[in-house]
């Protein structure tokens, strides 16, 4: 292992994506501790301490804890992955962003500019949102916004300082991608996770230190994730293979052998796409409910506590939404027809079956039959260890969700490192085999 980083910085072009993407980090960390203006801290920090088990704590995951502090990162890349959504949705109900999406490269440039776009209407309107809930906090009868700041003045300074973080923050996604290592969004989301993991641990060693019949209760938490974490690893890397025969091929005077290759379709071809996706869709209704809960409407009310995490109806409609993005973002970047056009022109087939329409036919029922288990392997594995931990009464939230993101993450992020070593003659990661990222 230590051969293989010595390696990964012997390569000019591959240091410079590790630095940048590094730098590109370190500038998303910094500034997730600038503080948005008009705010009492310590009110928000009292608050937000007393409720960060429920829908705060899992939004707060996301954005790697600057929601909590309410600095001007603390939309994260939230108000971009909706616009995402939004945008290939429509996809599928407008021809104009249906040609888009296959129009190459200059279709997914305008794609990319009209999600920017969604992204400042998204982020405003959050924004905007998130100002009224800050603004009904109260601590021992002391407001969360300073006096001077209260009113339009308040919301007017939130919405531009939490816009403009949020389009930095794209911004600064874009740029690991284009420049560095890794999905930048996801890495982002990666980053802000594991940053939050230190504070947990200390968290749970101090409740060890001052209840010593706490250490069962951690040690079943470490055991249920290293389990999550084995059984996303696993699932992560399965895979169908489908076996391709290319015929005998005579060019010129020379005549080339058939091969025998496989074609392979992963059991979770989307990846933490979907769990990404979902989150967005629950999270976003639910700040702006919880904006307007605690007033006197009792419906708003009840509507909260649909979306708190810990809920049965949150559960399930988590759980709806993972499949379904499981199959839609599969069916978005596999195209059966395409693949057996393909094969068809380059003479390959799949043994037993006739090129063509047929072929597309099989490869269809194939991904359907493979993304159903794992579609739902992801909806269990997202809601279910959130539920086993909360039994054992602990504090420490690392739930499915966050397994799959940071397995899911890490796995992408290795395969591409592994990709510039063995394209320069080095070995990668592993002795045996080879890292398979979502990809």
């Amino acid at each position: 292992m230590l051969e293989t980083v010595r390696n990964m910085f012997k390569i000019a072009e591959l240091r410079k994506k590790i630095f940048f993407t590094l730098a590109i980090v370190f500038i998303y960390r910094l500034g997730g501790h600038v503080p948005t203006p008009g705010v009492n801290a310590d009110v928000l920090k009292n608050f937000m301490s007393a409720n960060m088990d429920g829908l705060f704590g899992l939004y707060d995951m996301f954005v790697g804890g600057n929601f909590g502090r309410f600095t001007v990162f603390a939309l994260g890349i939230m108000p971009y992955i909706t616009a995402s959504i939004i945008l290939q949705l429509m996809g599928t109900i407008f021809p104009y962003f249906h040609k888009l999406q296959r129009e190459g490269a200059e279709g997914r440039k305008k794609l990319t500019q009209y999600t920017r776009y969604g992204t400042v209407i998204f982020g405003a309107i959050q924004a905007a949102g998130i100002s009224i809930f800050i603004s009904s906090i109260q601590d021992n009868g002391v407001s969360a916004v300073i006096p001077q700041m209260k009113g339009f003045l308040f919301m007017f300074t939130t919405v531009v300082s939490l816009t403009t973080g949020t389009v930095i923050t794209m911004w600064l996604g874009e740029q690991i991608t284009a420049r560095g290592i890794g999905n930048g969004i996801s890495l982002l989301i990666f980053i802000g996770i594991v940053a939050r993991i230190p504070n947990q641990i200390l968290s749970e060693v101090q409740q060890i230190m001052v209840d010593r019949m706490h250490i069962a209760k951690s040690l079943a938490i470490i055991a249920v994730i290293v389990a999550a974490t084995v059984a996303v690893v696993i699932m992560t890397q399965a895979m169908r293979r489908i076996p391709i025969q290319t015929p005998k091929k005579v060019v010129g005077a020379k005549m080339y052998a058939g091969q025998n290759t496989v074609l392979p379709l992963r059991l979770n071809m989307a990846g933490v796409i979907p769990i990404i996706f979902a989150s967005s869709i629950m999270t976003f209704p639910g700040m702006i409910v919880r904006s307007f809960a605690g007033t006197d409407s009792s419906f708003m009310d009840e509507l909260f506590r649909w979306f708190r995490p810990d809920g049965v109806i949150y559960s399930v409609l988590f759980g709806l939404l993972i499949i379904f993005f499981t199959y839609f973002y599969t069916a978005i970047v596999f195209n059966p027809v395409d693949i057996a056009d393909n094969l068809k022109r380059q003479g390959g087939f799949i043994p037993g079956i006739r090129p063509g329409k047929k072929t597309a036919e099989f490869l269809e029922n194939v991904l359907a039959r493979i993304t159903l288990p794992g579609s739902v392997f992801l909806a269990l594995i997202s809601v279910l260890p959130m539920f086993i931990m909360r039994g054992f009464g602990g504090g420490f939230y690392f739930g499915g969700t966050s397994i799959l993101i940071v397995v899911g993450v890490a796995l992408d992020t290795l395969q591409q490192l592994e990709s510039h070593l063995q394209a320069r003659n080095y070995e990668g990661f592993m002795k045996k085999g080879s890292l398979r990222g979502r990809r």
